[in-house]
């Protein structure tokens, strides 16, 4: 294997380090670049599912301290506008195997790539431009550099996609429904993980998920997303008049530090990569709150890394390789989206998705599901991955 391909990896949430972790091992040299000034701690709660998504860690090394940082997840109570409980979703059904906030599994793997790869942080692609030997990159903050390939690995409104593929509206699906995360600190719940309905309209607060979430129903909304206050304003907008404790929470939105609001969509690609680019995680497959977009970005990186390194850098066979493996095994997030879960348009719905909990048997075969569709990959060793440089 020929060591030292350099690799320009866009984004630094979990696909990217994940994936800077797996070649910075075999002896890449590993650039990673995040539009943020930091890495993002909080976060919602994410999490891992099954005996694949146990292997990939294991392989990384990661399993225990990931246990070790698990938010131990708690049931939820379903509950009306006095409080009282409707129903019970099981922490089981949640968490998964195991569950940690995004910025906790975040932090672990940019400690285990910090001293082998290289971070630049509060900077972007801003251009892209392919040669026979590489790609000559243009950064927002006026830097020009040359890489043997570059990811995306930066989210479903991915830069790198726009550059290299073409417009978002192109391949990115809009599917109906908004979700907020607003850290707003200890709503008095005593511990107690709650989520209310109205028809359009949920806000999940308290137990270990300790953002209030909110999910609803929306035509398409011109927003800036990088502007909180603005987010703000459109949830404010749309829970006005809410019941339960909604006016409270809304009172509390305007002092939250950490906020964001983004669209429920789909990634829908022919194809993962052009050229010497390729996309890895939501900016490829991208979920839809359905609990499997952390296990595709763990499981996407190590099988992207596993064909780079198994064909020696031989970028197109590894392209093709991994996406006729990944491809079929992210076909779960293209099955829809949680939103008419979430957050039904009816009180019926808001009833028949609550029945799906009083029903054991029912509440069981989807969690079969689920599992099922979290170890649907025949996952490879990769001994180019395992071997040191």
């Amino acid at each position: 294997m020929r060591n030292h391909k350099s690799v320009l990896i866009s984004g630094a949430s979990v696909a990217g380090p994940a994936l800077a972790f797996w070649l910075a091992r075999a002896g890449w040299s590993v650039t990673v670049v995040e539009k943020a000034p930091a890495l993002r701690r909080g976060g919602q709660a994410v999490d891992f599912k099954g005996a694949t998504h146990r292997t990939v860690l294991e392989r990384m090394g990661l399993l225990a301290d990931v246990q070790a940082r698990q938010t131990d997840g708690h049931d939820q109570t379903v509950i009306d506008a006095r409080g009282r409980s409707l129903a019970v979703i099981p922490g089981a059904f949640t968490g998964g195997d195991v569950e940690i906030r995004r910025g906790e599994l975040a932090g672990l793997l940019y400690e285990r790539t910090a001293s082998s790869c290289e971070y630049l942080f509060g900077d972007t692609i801003s251009g892209l431009a392919e040669g026979p030997g590489g790609v000559d990159v243009e950064f927002a903050s006026g830097a020009g550099r040359r890489f043997d390939l570059v990811v995306g690995a930066d989210g479903i409104h991915s830069q790198v996609r726009r550059l290299a593929f073409g417009p978002e509206e192109r391949f990115v699906r809009f599917l109906g429904h908004y979700y907020a995360l607003a850290e707003i600190g200890d709503p008095g719940l005593g511990g107690q993980a709650v989520m209310y309905n109205e028809p359009g309209r949920m806000v999940a607060v308290g137990g270990p998920k300790a953002p209030a979430f909110f999910v609803f129903a929306s035509p398409a909304l011109s927003y800036d997303r990088d502007d909180p206050a603005a987010g703000k304003q459109v949830v404010q907008r749309v829970y006005r008049g809410s019941g339960w404790r909604v006016a409270e929470l809304l009172d509390r939105l305007e002092q939250a530090e950490d906020f964001y609001l983004d669209s429920l969509s789909q990634a829908r690609l022919d194809t993962y990569h052009r050229g010497r680019v390729v996309l890895l995680g939501d900016a490829a497959y991208g979920n839809t709150l359905g609990g499997f977009g952390t296990g595709l970005a763990v499981v996407g990186a190590y099988v992207l890394a596993g064909e780079l390194t198994t064909a020696e850098g031989e970028h197109r066979a590894a392209f093709r390789g991994y996406q006729d493996r990944m491809r079929p095994y992210a076909a779960i997030a293209r099955q829809g989206s949680a939103g008419p879960f979430l957050a039904p348009k009816s009180r019926s719905r808001i009833r028949l998705r609550n029945a799906v909990f009083q029903r054991r048997l029912l509440l069981r075969l989807m969690m079969r599901m689920t599992d099922r569709y979290a170890t649907d990959i025949d996952l490879r060793g990769y001994p180019s991955l395992t071997a040191r440089p």
